[in-house]
């Protein structure tokens, strides 16, 4: 098994930063992907951002330039900085684990952006 633990979130103003990080611990295989999707009341989960152990990432394109994923792979541990947030922003953002056929997700964190 995999567990995530994420923390960061909160609320900040349009126009501000927030960071998010992950760490998973567990039964951790490689290859694997390590990434963001949030979900906004009435909408559907998407992606935000992934990054391989080998660096490859991927992004909406609405973040593009604004969000920036990151990974530690000796600390299994994912980040993403959030530049220039905006309202549309708003949501409950969960880290992920995927490998093989396996998917693991984290509890959630809040992110508000409001003035």
């Amino acid at each position: 098994q995999v567990q995530l633990v994420e923390s960061g979130g909160g609320l900040v103003q349009p126009g501000g930063s927030l960071s998010l990080s992950c760490a998973a611990s567990g039964s951790i295989r490689s290859p694997n992907t390590m990434g963001w999707y949030r979900q906004a009341p009435g909408k559907l989960r998407e992606l935000v951002a992934t990054m391989t152990n080998g660096g490859r990432t991927n992004y909406l394109d609405s973040v593009k330039g604004r969000f920036t994923i990151s990974r530690d792979n000796a600390k299994n541990t994912v980040y993403l900085q959030m530049n220039s947030l905006k309202p549309e922003d708003t949501a409950v953002y969960y880290c992920n684990l995927a490998y093989f056929i396996y998917d693991f997700w984290g509890q959630g964190t809040q992110v508000t952006v409001s003035s």
